[in-house]
Parts: structure tokens; C-alpha cells; sequence
């Protein structure tokens, strides 16, 4: 029998699968990390295996699931999970752990950013906080928020899509069929094509001294980079689509009126070039109706949010 109040979480991603056992507080014991496999018994077996090592022969008091796409947290099911891991469609996840659960176990899942918003909420920057608003920032756009206390859902279980909130009616097309969505403007992806457009245009730009030869390696993070450099041609990049996320955040603000703003995620790392800029748009925005600065503010987890949101699903119940 494992010792009490141990749980698993896992962290369903495109990349690796991840998954790490927690106690109460929050500390991470051990943790795993496989590639994410391409086919359905590939995963099976991949993550058969990695929550055995960390079991350790042991029983887990609690399990918690964070998965890209829509997944019913009352029964685990991944309803909607478009992309390469569509496989994973109709799968209970609680069916990966059962045989190392202890009796009573609690089991949890839901999408990945409102695991990353359970975890700020269980242990970082959304502590002791009733409304908050968590933006996870990455390759597309991942929200959550939690309302008077409540990490919201909605009827289908799809609350919290901000990256698809429209921005812009005649924008460009999205990958979920709409136009002008967030993500289409704020996001690694779309700054990555305004960078890759510059360079190949034969934009004077430090972006182009340093990528001309091979402009499909430059990354978002290189523009943010170059942006903190002075550049001009990536700072107007990058100031371009701060705009678009300021409004985003803005327009969010005036209906939720949280008490923050949280920003996880890769992008989130880019540190004052894009807290700065954006403190100050989301400011002029929301100061005359909302009459105080929200905190806008990164994410406080860690490296490892994934799995200790995951986990989070569950210690929350």
C-alpha cells in the first residue's frame, strides 16, 4: 500500500508525455518523461510504462489528467481532440491507472489549460483568489477562468478557448474554421509567419543578419529576442500583435471582472518585452470603466505546471 495523499499527475502533451507523483503540498517526488507515440497502442503501452516506474510497486491515493482539446471531467472521456492525437478520441483516461489506484481514489481530467489554472490556483499565483483569468501562451492560445471560485466549464465543456475568441471579423482563416481569431494574431505560430514575411520581403533587420540564410528556423522566440535588442522591424512585429492580445484581455475584463490575469506558457517567458507593453495596453483600455489596474502577471508553478496541474484536478476533487 502506498503511503497516503500521493497522486499522479499526467500531462498529456504533442510532444511528450509526462507525469509525476505529488504529495499534498504541492512537492513533485519523481516524474517521467516518454515521447508521445503516433498510434493509440503506442500510447497505451508508452504510458502503461511510465506510470509503473513511477508507482514503484505502490497504489496512488489520487490520479489527475491534463489533455489538449475537450475532455468530460466527470468521466475522463476525450470527446474532441483534433491533430495528430486524434487517436485518443472516446478513451477514458482513468482507464490508464486504474490497476495502481488505491480504494477510493479520486480521478480527474480536464483540458490542459484549466489543469495549468488548477495548479496556480492550488499552489501559485491564483492562491486564495475567487476570480482569475489564466492565458496559456504557446504555439496557439489555451484560457481559463475561474469565477467566484469555480474553475468554469461551460454546457459542453469548451469554456475558456480565449485562443479562438475573434478579434477580427475579416481576419485571417483559423484552423477551427473562423477568421481572425486570436491566436491567428497573437501567438508563436503567427508571429513566426510576420517574421518569416519580414525576412523574406529583405526587411533590414537583425532578423534577417541572422536568419536570411535559413529564414524557417527562426522562432518566436527569436523575434521577442530581437525585439528586447532594439530591432525595429521585430519590435513592430511583436508590438503588433501585443495589441491584439491587449484587446483580447481587455474585452475578457470587462465581462469576467477578475481580479487577475495570469500568463503561462512558452511566450510567457519573454519576460518585461512582453509583460511591459502589455500591462500598459490592457490599462488604457479597461482604467475608465473597470477604475483599477488588474495585475497582469506570469505564471508561478514552473517548469513542471503541466504535471502539477494535472494533479491539481485532482486534490481539488
Amino acid at each position: 500500500m502506498a503511503p497516503p495523499n500521493l497522486t499522479l499527475g499526467f500531462d498529456i502533451g504533442g510532444t511528450n508525455l509526462k507525469a509525476g507523483v505529488l504529495d499534498t503540498s504541492g512537492q513533485l517526488l519523481r516524474r517521467e518523461t516518454v515521447p508521445t507515440p503516433s498510434t493509440l497502442p503506442g500510447f497505451l503501452a508508452a504510458a502503461e510504462a511510465l506510470i509503473s516506474r513511477l508507482a514503484l510497486g505502490e497504489r496512488f491515493s489520487g490520479a489527475g489528467f491534463g489533455c489538449p482539446g475537450i475532455v468530460r471531467p466527470f468521466d475522463t472521456l476525450v470527446d474532441c481532440l483534433p491533430g495528430r492525437m486524434d487517436y485518443l478520441e472516446g478513451s477514458r483516461l482513468s482507464d490508464l491507472v486504474a490497476p495502481w489506484l488505491a480504494p477510493g481514489a479520486i480521478v480527474a481530467a480536464d483540458n490542459d489549460a484549466r489543469a495549468a489554472l488548477a495548479g496556480e490556483l492550488a499552489f501559485g499565483a491564483a492562491r486564495g483568489r475567487e476570480n482569475a483569468l489564466m492565458l496559456t501562451l504557446g504555439s496557439g492560445v489555451g484560457g481559463a477562468i475561474v469565477s467566484g471560485g469555480v474553475l468554469l466549464r461551460g454546457h459542453a465543456g469548451v469554456a475558456g478557448h480565449i485562443g479562438h475568441l475573434t478579434t477580427d471579423p475579416d481576419g485571417p482563416w483559423c484552423l477551427c474554421g473562423n477568421r481572425g481569431c486570436l491566436e491567428t494574431f497573437f501567438s508563436a505560430r503567427a508571429i513566426e509567419v510576420e517574421a518569416l514575411a519580414a525576412i523574406q520581403r529583405g526587411c533590414e533587420s537583425s532578423l534577417r543578419t541572422r536568419f536570411g540564410a535559413n529564414p524557417l528556423s527562426v522562432t518566436c522566440a527569436d523575434v521577442f529576442e530581437c525585439a528586447g535588442q532594439g530591432d525595429a522591424v521585430a519590435s513592430a512585429i511583436i508590438a503588433r500583435a501585443v495589441r491584439y492580445l491587449g484587446g483580447a484581455i481587455a474585452g475578457l475584463l470587462h465581462v469576467l471582472d477578475s481580479e487577475v490575469v495570469i500568463l503561462g506558457g512558452q511566450i510567457a517567458q519573454a519576460g518585461p518585452v512582453l509583460f511591459d507593453t502589455l500591462r500598459e495596453d490592457v490599462e488604457q483600455r479597461t482604467r475608465r470603466l473597470l477604475k483599477r489596474t488588474i495585475p497582469i502577471i506570469p505564471a508561478e508553478v514552473g517548469e513542471h505546471a503541466g504535471i502539477v496541474g494535472a494533479a491539481s484536478l485532482a486534490f481539488n476533487g
